[in-house]
């Protein structure tokens, strides 16, 4: 399985998340919940670019090789930037996109995954 196929089973298991091309960025892919992008990536998969909490987006930069704050300004809302190499860490690339969903999905959706994985509880 290729790093595209890999990704995409990720993210389209989020709720309510399409797969979006952007004709006018050469058909570059991106992922979304209902309108808002929460990865950018290239047709093979190479890279992605996602949006994390501002600490964490400055943590990936310092320690992960390959990884800078997104260009167009996106940078300093913690989108990160990051190359995958040839051996991508899957469990790793899946803790991004989650969270990168649960920064931009409608608070309701974000809590379903966040309980999910754990990091708030069901009760309330």
């Amino acid at each position: 399985m290729g790093n595209m196929e890999r990704l995409e089973a990720i993210a389209l298991a989020l709720p309510e998340s399409t797969r979006v091309d952007i004709e006018r960025w050469d058909g570059e892919p991106t992922f979304r919940v209902r309108t808002k992008n929460f990865v950018f990536t290239d047709r093979d998969a190479t890279g992605i670019s996602v949006k994390l909490p501002k600490e964490e987006a400055a943590a990936v930069v310092a320690t992960v090789s390959g990884a800078e704050p997104t260009g167009y300004g996106l940078g300093r809302h913690g989108w990160v930037s990051i190359h995958l190499g040839a051996a991508p860490d899957w469990v790793q690339v899946t803790e991004w996109v989650r969270t990168s969903y649960t920064m931009v999905a409608p608070p309701a959706l974000a809590r379903r995954v966040l309980e999910e994985d754990g990091i708030v509880g069901t009760d309330g």
